[in-house]
């Protein structure tokens, strides 16, 4: 095991044990004390594992990102409020998309945000609203103690310390560009710009069916809640003059 192996252990299980400490169901001072250890094991991995790796001007956005993103998702599953946790795992988003961006996939950058961020994450808000939990059903009053807790961070180190070791192993190794990629040119600025054009023109019918078709569901869908709503002996409303 060499230098760069045994500090990655070192913040896995720092990580592990701030992950522990950080989930719900905790004392507030155990909540600061995970909080300090993972921002210790944060800039021990930042310090000690990626700056020997690459150039520290050339990558410093990279890293602001990618701590956002790595703060915000812990945040996200140890939040005991709903809302709180949909407002960072909005933030993850954010980070992620961002993250995508500098790397130069604009496509996947804007899905994330279009998706994710503008569908997914409202529909998770609003669903949060009308339902309002109050944490009175079975399932929210089953617990495991800390077996739970300890197997959730101990799988995500393990998950983080293999993705780590292949991508240190992947950028070692050069690979070349497909001749595809390289014909459309992803990385210039207007190639989002330039499929949109793509997408809006020889694509347009398939594009305006599909619209059709998500309107048409939404239409059902309300319809459907609309007379779901109603008493089933009740007449339906006169619309008055």
């Amino acid at each position: 095991m060499n230098g760069a192996s045994g500090w990655l252990c070192a913040v896995l299980l720092l990580g592990m044990v701030a992950l522990c400490l950080l989930l719900p169901a905790t004392t507030r001072r155990r909540r600061w004390a995970g909080a300090l250890l993972g921002l210790l094991s944060l800039l021990l991995m930042l310090v000690e594992v990626l700056l020997p790796l690459v150039s520290w001007t050339a990558q410093a956005v990279f890293w602001v990102l990618a701590a956002v993103t790595i703060g915000a998702a812990v945040a996200a599953i140890s939040m005991t409020k709903p809302v709180y946790t949909a407002v960072w795992f909005g933030l993850s988003l954010l980070g992620t998309a961002s993250l995508l961006l500098f790397d130069g996939a604009q496509f996947l950058s804007i899905a994330t945000v279009a998706v994710y961020a503008g569908a997914i994450l409202v529909t998770f808000l609003f669903v949060i609203m009308l339902a309002q939990p109050e944490g009175r059903a079975v399932y929210d009053r089953i617990t495991w103690r800390w077996y739970s807790k300890a197997a959730a961070a101990l799988v995500a180190a393990i998950l983080m310390g293999i993705l780590t070791l292949a991508l240190d192993r992947f950028a070692r190794t050069e690979v070349p560009w497909a001749p595809a990629l390289e014909q459309l040119d992803v990385l210039h600025p207007a190639h989002m710009a330039r499929f949109g054009g793509e997408l809006f023109s020889k694509h347009l019918l398939s594009i305006e069916v599909a619209g059709a078709l998500l309107l048409v569901a939404l239409v059902g869908a309300i319809s459907i809640m609309i007379q779901s709503g109603r008493s089933p002996g009740a007449p339906p409303e006169r619309m008055e003059p």
